[in-house]
Formats: structure tokens, sequence, C-alpha cells
């Protein structure tokens, strides 16, 4: 049977997050946000959770050590089996299974708390996103969304990379646009209602020249890679090399010789009608 353009695309962006090393980012600088997403949900023992775009369980590892029952979700497999071998090591115990955002493969109103870290917001077409994670949330439970604002650093990363990536899918959106307010107002409407929404700061002090920051993104995080591989194939990669070096030293909040960076996240947490 031929591939169909949405069975592309999602093979697309397996192979793009597959790249690199998404799971030694986490370990890096990624790992506090699991936790604090988990928090802010209220998840506890006897809850049934699902983690939607869980890469390596960032969330889903904390959230099983409370009790609570956990599905970790995710479209791409390599991320599942690292976040598999962390449970192991962490002492976790949760399911994991491949599923795509956009057309998750549970029952209705199945799961009392539907969560995701940085994740589903990658998924290309929101609205179908939005109204899968509502789908298999049961009535009066939990959605809770952490993820990039269109303002902060990693907005501005993919505003500076879009020019040299491959084009987007017809009718994607760009990722960063979950980390505003009003867009998460039309994408959920009167169906969540959201009782607490509020920005807050990721510190990242793990580099320690403000460059080595854009040459972690380079070697390791699948989205830069397919770009700059892009801009290799156009031969404008030493164009967007000069850019990254640009917003890593805009964004610097440190010293030329001990970088600090602060990322901008939205969390979002909701009851659903």
């Amino acid at each position: 049977m031929p591939a169909t353009p949405d069975s592309e695309l999602k093979a697309g962006h397996r192979t793009m997050w597959a790249s690199g090393d998404y799971p030694s980012m986490v370990e890096t600088f990624l790992l506090p946000l699991g936790p604090r997403l988990v928090e802010a949900c209220a998840i506890g023992s006897g809850k049934e959770v699902l983690d939607v775009a869980a890469g390596t369980g960032n969330a889903s590892i904390p959230a099983a050590q409370t009790g609570a029952k956990v599905t970790a979700s995710d479209l791409t497999p390599e991320l599942l089996e690292a976040g598999r071998a962390r449970a192991a090591a962490g002492g976790g115990e949760l399911e994991w299974g491949e599923a795509d955002a956009e057309h998750l493969p549970f029952e209705d109103e199945s799961f009392d708390v539907v969560m995701s870290s940085i994740g589903a917001m990658f998924a290309p077409h929101h609205q179908d996103v939005a109204d899968e994670l509502i789908r298999v949330c049961c009535p009066g439970g939990t959605i809770g969304l952490l993820s990039w604002t269109p303002e902060g650093m990693i907005g501005a990363l993919f505003r500076t990379m879009g020019p040299f990536a491959p084009p987007p899918p017809a009718g994607a959106q760009p990722p960063p646009l979950w980390g505003s307010e009003d867009h998460l107002r039309e994408l959920f409407g009167e169906r969540v209602e959201f009782r607490a929404v509020e920005r807050d700061l990721l510190e990242v002090t793990a580099f320690e020249r403000p460059r080595d920051y854009g040459e972690h993104f380079k070697a390791l995080y699948g989205p830069a890679i397919a770009a700059r591989a892009n801009a290799q194939h156009t031969g404008r990669q030493d164009e967007l090399d000069d850019a990254l070096n640009q917003l890593c030293d805009e964004w610097n909040r440190g010293t030329p010789e001990r970088a600090r960076f602060e990322m901008e996240y939205l969390l979002a947490v909701g009851t659903r009608a």
C-alpha cells in the first residue's frame, strides 16, 4: 500500500526526533520540567495518567513514582526505549507505547490526567492535538501542559531556524504557539477551564561559553539538525551558524566565560468540562 502524505509526515517526524541525542539534552538541562508539571497537576496514587509525546519520560517517570498508573506515549520508538532504560534505573513502573498525538490510540474519557511537557506542542496540527487531549480525558479530569513560549528563547530559536529549515507541511503551526495564552483559549475554548496559567523560567547553566549552547543544539536537537542539513543542501550553513551564534550571544544572561540562559515556558493546568 503506498504511503499517504500523513504517514510520510509522521515518518519524517520520527526520523527527526530520533536524530542527534535528545535523551542527552534532557539529562543536561531539561530534567526540572517534568516534576514541575507533575506537581502542578497534583498527580498522586491511584490516578490514571497519560503523558502525550512523553519522549524519555521526563514527566512520566516522576508521575509514576507518586503511585499513579502512568502510560507514556510518543511517536518515536527510540525515545521510548531510552525512557524505559531511565525508568528501570530510577525505579519507576509504567506503560510505554507508540502513539501519534494527533490520533491517540486510547478510548474516550479513559484518563484522570492527560499531560504533556514540551512534547505535544511539536505535533504540526494543533487543533487535532487539543481535540485528542480532551477526548481521552474523563469529565472533571485534569489537562496539564508545559510549553515553550513564542517570546522566550526557544521561540527565538525557532524563528532563527525557520528560514533555513525545510518548508513546513500544509496546515502546520509553529510549536511555540502552545506557549501563548490566547492560542490555548482558541484551541480548547470552553471545553477546558484553566485554573492555573503561568509563565516561568528554566535557568540553564550547563554551558561554559554562550555559543556552546548553540553547538549543543546543532549536535543533539532534531529540529536544529534538520534545519542545518537543509541549510547545507542550499549552501547556507555558514549563515545559519552565524545566526545561531548571534542568538546565543543575545540571550546569554551570564558572562562570556560562564553562560547562563533563561528559557521561558507556559504552565497551563485545567479541568475538562
